[in-house]
């Protein structure tokens, strides 16, 4: 029993705060936040010793995912899409879905096929709009700063992510939707 106080207590330190902020951008309150995290945590605890989960944070993340939705359907019959995204501008979070730094097959499998999507999918926008998205969102370059660099004006700059984001979210929902799955 000791030992299996010691592994839990490990987990929650290691998976703690990222399975809370996963949980935090998807619910209402920071209150919800903790109530669904508390849950996870019980759900753990309460897993048999013999019952063996091969991937710990896939399962701990689905998990939360699952109680998040049981929640928004007692309290509401919001579509699952609604609880997800909470605002018209918010963008993907596959940060949270693909396993950072972890190298197993499966890990590298999914990051692969994540990059090579979203290559493809940017590779169908115009120009403009793709040099806009990669800039700002792979080169962590600010929408002032493109603006400045290219002469444009901020608003088409703007306009121009928008446009992208717009169409990798259309491109890309399938994956996002199997990642969720997963």
């Amino acid at each position: 029993m000791i030992e299996r106080s010691k592994n839990i207590v490990k987990v929650v330190s290691d998976y703690g705060k990222g399975l809370f902020n996963f949980i935090r951008r998807k619910v209402a309150s920071e209150a919800d936040a903790e109530d669904i995290l508390q849950d996870v945590w019980c759900q753990l605890s309460n897993i048999d010793d013999e019952v063996e989960i091969l991937q710990l944070r896939g399962w701990l993340f689905k998990v939360a995912r699952n109680k998040i939705i049981d929640r928004g359907r007692k309290k509401t019959e919001e579509l699952i899409d609604d609880l997800i995204y909470q605002e018209e501008d918010e963008e993907f979070d596959f940060a949270d879905i693909l396993l950072p730094d972890d190298d197993d097959p499966e890990s590298i499998y999914l990051k692969e096929l994540f990059w090579g999507e979203l290559f493809t999918a940017l590779d169908e926008l115009p120009e403009k709009q793709r040099l806009v998205f990669i800039w700002n969102e792979l080169e962590d370059k600010t929408l002032q700063q493109i603006a400045d660099e290219t002469g444009e004006n901020l608003k088409t700059i703007i306009s121009r992510k928008g446009y992208a984001v717009k169409h990798l979210r259309s491109r890309l929902q399938t994956l996002y939707n199997e990642f969720l799955d997963y």
